[in-house]
């Protein structure tokens, strides 16, 4: 026989798991599991929170007057490219032709520029960035053999804030 580490109590030595009878065993891993889901719930929490505040500092200036850059961590770039299927160039040919806006290549350029603006976030929050300031977009067409893409680059300066 043999006695719990936790509550003494005697159990056959076969019973015991890493010293602890069975009972005392299951309160301690419920315990583990309780304590590691609170500390992901805080840790997803805290990216989240991170997260949302980098999502509300993307800026195409190098400065704001409220804005107190710390460190320049790096420049960072996101580049996307979206096909313009058949429909779609036939649809801005005759917007071409007839003029007025062409709702599907403002679609083309809208999920562009969500796209890049994304991957700037992501990036930015790998480093360890508060912001990403003096964004750029350049768009551009490539078309040849029959084929027609959007060509979008996102460019900015992930940058480290001071603390307020």
């Amino acid at each position: 026989m043999a006695n719990c580490a936790k509550c003494g109590e005697k159990v056959s030595r076969f019973d015991l798991f890493e010293g602890l009878c069975p009972d005392c065993h299951a309160l301690k891993r419920q315990l583990e599991a309780a304590e590691k889901a609170a500390a992901d719930e805080a840790e997803r929490a805290a990216s989240e929170a991170h997260g949302a505040c980098l999502a509300k500092i993307m800026l195409t200036t190098e400065s704001s007057s409220d804005l107190g850059v710390e460190t320049r961590i790096g420049v960072i770039a996101a580049e996307y490219v979206v096909g313009l299927n058949v429909f779609r160039d036939i649809a801005s040919s005759a917007r071409d032709f007839f003029g007025g806006r062409s709702q599907t290549m403002q679609r083309g350029l809208k999920e562009a520029k969500e796209a890049a603006l994304t991957e700037l976030r992501e990036q930015a929050l790998t480093m360890g960035a508060d912001a990403v300031v003096a964004i750029d977009l350049d768009y551009s067409e490539i078309s040849g053999g029959g084929k027609s893409m959007l060509f979008l680059v996102a460019s900015g300066t992930a940058v480290k804030l001071k603390a307020h």
